[in-house]
């Protein structure tokens, strides 16, 4: 009888362990009554917050391999942004969308925000990115889609074996996954 004992609680811990992960969330939302299916082609604008220049790139990427949309090359993206003398992180107005989607020849917009710290727990430290990405719609300037989440490295099975937490390029590349995985 205390073998089985013994083995239910291992088995118990065991799977409270693999329960007790970074504790990833998503949050997304779909406009109502819109099918995103005649978006083919997207701009991803600069991010808001700091050291965004890489994680819009890694966004692109994901997009890409994702297959979820084609994606407008950042430089045509940027000279189109300059030749408006539109600051990266400004609001946008519907009549410069407009202008920027036509001359794009895109259907939407990514626009994005993202906020990175190094957390502490005891004496570990890892990393925490905290993103909302959002599909604007050119014409209209229409909220299609949005999606917020925040990924951890930190992990407390990985802190219990001696494991290294994630780092924040790994972090960030699961969290965009999760949150272009919402769109429908």
């Amino acid at each position: 009888m205390s073998r089985f004992l013994v083995r239910t609680i291992l088995s118990s811990m065991l799977i409270c362990l693999v329960g007790c992960s970074s504790g990833e969330m998503i949050k997304s939302y779909t406009r109502e009554n819109t099918s995103l299916g005649y978006v083919k082609t997207v701009a991803v604008l600069p991010f808001e917050g700091g050291n965004t220049q890489r994680i819009r790139e890694f966004a692109m990427t994901q997009m890409l391999t994702s297959g979820v949309f084609d994606v407008v090359d950042k430089g045509r993206v940027d000279i189109a942004l300059q030749r408006e003398v539109i600051s990266p992180g400004a609001p946008i107005d519907t009549g410069t969308l407009k202008r920027l989607g036509r001359v794009l020849k895109v259907e939407a917009f990514i626009f994005g925000s993202v906020e990175q710290k190094i957390q502490s727990r005891g004496n570990a430290r890892y990393p925490e990115v905290v993103m909302t990405l959002r599909l604007i719609d050119s014409e209209t300037g229409t909220l299609l889609w949005q999606a917020t989440g925040r990924g951890s490295g930190y992990s407390l099975s990985d802190r219990l074996f001696g494991l290294a937490p994630k780092d924040e390029f790994l972090v960030t590349m699961d969290l965009l996954r999760e949150l272009i995985d919402t769109i429908e």
